[in-house]
């Protein structure tokens, strides 16, 4: 640890990174501090960048930790190392967009070096689009239709694992597979990889058609609409998250909560057991990720594209 201000040089990868205010309590409640959230994301490297590479990542950050503001970063910041991979990509609108005019250059993480970067910026969250960009930084397809189950008060996790079961059925049916994992918030994603890339309004289209089906036969415990006054009690089956201008939280990513929760890749046996009894399932918290993956692996592989 080392005192306010004060700065250690490191080395990763061959890269030399300035890294500060180690000992800084970024999740108050806790008390876990930035020395550990960087401990968190060099330990977890070796499952989380296979996920985020060739994606585009959108950061949220929190300089003075969860209890104070946080920030949303598309672009690459002044002062990005000259090393850190970019991808120019046009925008739609998004914030951010002005330093670049109508384009978004957005930084893609795909070694050590880069995550360490980022988290010493205090980038807990890590958010990635569900298509990706060649060698040569152009977008391609969506590569996986991803739903986020997404529960209603009084609705919890034990409600989403129960839709989720409800959701890979009408996905098998189409061929797809899905892949759990929990939100690190109250919710519950679910990723379907594609054999081949599809444009974002096809993969919308499709998890929109599973999720009107699914509010048509239980209508009292699933909407695919937005209002929040209709979520009350059920899961919204929130299937907008598929358009190309629309990012979800990486797997294995922290979350800026009360407590350095994770998106937890899953085991559908897992799921089930939260279906059955809302006991048997929670959100995760870093170093309970950290253990599942010594003991697992990375439950989330078999949901890499190709």
């Amino acid at each position: 640890m080392t005192p306010p201000g004060e700065e250690v040089h490191v080395d990763v990868e061959g890269r030399t990174l300035k890294l500060s205010n180690l000992g800084k309590v970024l999740y108050p409640a806790t008390g876990t501090t930035k020395g550990e959230v960087l401990d968190y994301y060099a330990r977890i490297a070796p499952v989380l960048l296979p996920h985020l590479a060739g994606r585009p990542v959108t950061r949220i950050r929190w300089p003075h930790g969860v209890q104070d503001m946080s920030f949303f970063e598309k672009n690459a910041p002044a002062g990005t190392p000259s090393w850190v991979r970019t991808a120019k990509v046009p925008t739609t609108g998004s914030r951010g967009e002005s330093r670049y005019g109508d384009t978004l250059v957005f930084p893609i993480v795909e070694d050590l070096a880069t995550l360490m970067w980022m988290a010493n910026l205090a980038a807990l969250e890590l958010h990635v689009h569900q298509w990706s960009v060649d060698e040569d930084g152009d977008p391609v397809g969506a590569d996986r239709v991803v739903i986020d189950l997404d529960p209603g008060e009084p609705a919890g996790l034990h409600e989403c694992c129960q839709v989720a079961l409800l959701a890979r059925e009408a996905l098998d049916e189409r061929g797809l597979a899905a892949y759990p994992v929990t939100s690190g918030s109250k919710g519950l994603h679910l990723y379907a990889p594609l054999d081949e890339p599809l444009p974002p309004d096809e993969t919308s289209a499709l998890a929109k058609e599973v999720a009107e089906e699914l509010q048509e036969a239980y209508g009292d415990r699933v909407t695919a609409t937005m209002t929040k006054a209709r979520r009350a009690g059920k899961v919204f089956f929130d299937w907008s998250q598929n358009a190309g201008s629309k990012t979800t939280v990486a797997p294995y990513s922290l979350r800026g909560k009360e407590r350095p929760t994770v998106a937890t890749p899953l085991g559908w046996d897992e799921v089930e057991a939260g279906a059955e009894d809302e006991m048997e399932l929670g959100q995760f918290s870093f170093t309970e990720v950290l253990q599942r993956v010594e003991e697992y692996g990375d439950l989330f592989a078999d949901a890499l594209p190709g």
